[in-house]
């Protein structure tokens, strides 16, 4: 769980070109990591079959409104204009509505609020770098199209000694209501005894990053490659510390009882994928490692 980075007090965060300071404004664009190498992606010709499988009020309005937390670079983060939101996964859902024969409407939103949102009927559904697990399958249906691990990061040549397998004692920026925030930390804790973590919880990735990169945190934890273009944009501010864990899937999120819209959201991205268009990408954006070849619908995992 997207997507600018905010560092030390306003002229750090212009040295990374990704973020504003504080918390009212979620960002701006970089070049995306694979650079202007990258093959373009082909032109999506929507699919009639796909469309008629949509909701009727998707269909009826030829819209798809998706939440995201636009703080989550390169997934999804604001452009420039501190409005469009952007990012590899942007591009992506695009193409499954363009797939689709609909437009996308992307409303940057809290992350912790987006399930919440897509169950109110506040979104059709949501993209955010959701990674599938038991609790949210319990709640909304999810359609796997990425893989993401987690991955730590710190100030260069980790000066304040943080050991990601035991880091009691250290203070720890992390997002509010990500994976790493609600299963990850939590089990650390339980065995650092009474030397706890400084648990340092933002709504933000920006803000979690900032913390680090200003000294106010020892080190922060992330989906591997949010930490790995924020490493890139950091002109040298921050380092990748530990090899990347726990691979899981992203899925994006629609409503329990749209069953349909979930199939065609799969069947969209394999055609995505069988025409280079989803690899395409991807590799605009230098995530391609994450890529999949299947889309499953709800998948079992550990």
């Amino acid at each position: 769980m997207s997507r600018t980075i905010a560092l030390l007090a306003c002229a750090s965060v212009a040295a990374l070109a990704l973020s504003a300071c504080g918390s009212d404004s979620l960002g701006t664009s970089t070049a995306p990591a694979g650079g202007s190498s990258a093959a373009p992606a082909p032109a999506v010709q929507a699919n009639p079959d796909l469309t008629a499988k949509l909701p009727e009020k998707i269909r009826n309005e030829k819209k798809i409104v998706v939440g995201t937390d636009a703080t989550y670079a390169p997934n999804e983060f604001l452009d420039a204009d501190g409005k469009t939101v952007i990012g590899v996964q942007v591009e992506l859902f695009d193409a499954v509505g363009a797939k689709l024969g609909t437009d996308v409407e992307w409303q940057a939103s809290a992350f912790d609020t987006i399930i919440t949102g897509v169950l109110g009927k506040k979104y059709d559904a949501g993209m955010s770098s959701f990674t599938i697990n038991e609790r949210r399958l319990e709640q909304v249906n999810m359609v796997s199209y990425f893989d993401a691990g987690t991955q730590w990061a710190t100030a260069p040549g980790n000066p304040k000694g943080v050991d990601p397998n035991n880091p009691c004692g250290k203070s720890v920026a992390v997002q509010t209501g990500t994976i790493q925030d609600e299963d990850d930390l939590p089990v650390r804790q339980a065995a650092c005894g009474d030397n706890k973590i400084n648990i340092l919880q933002f709504d933000g990735q920006d803000q979690a990053t900032a913390a680090v990169v200003s000294g106010r945190a020892d080190a922060m934890l992330a989906d591997s490659p949010i930490i790995a273009y924020a490493v890139k944009q950091s002109d040298g501010k921050l380092a990748a510390l530990g090899d990347i864990y726990d691979a899981a899937p992203y899925g994006i999120v629609v409503p329990k009882e749209q069953t349909e819209f979930a199939d065609a959201i799969s069947e969209a991205l394999k055609e995505l994928e069988a025409d280079g268009t989803y690899t395409a990408i991807l590799t605009k954006w230098g995530v391609e490692q994450g890529g999949i070849k299947t889309f499953p619908v709800n998948p079992t995992v550990g």
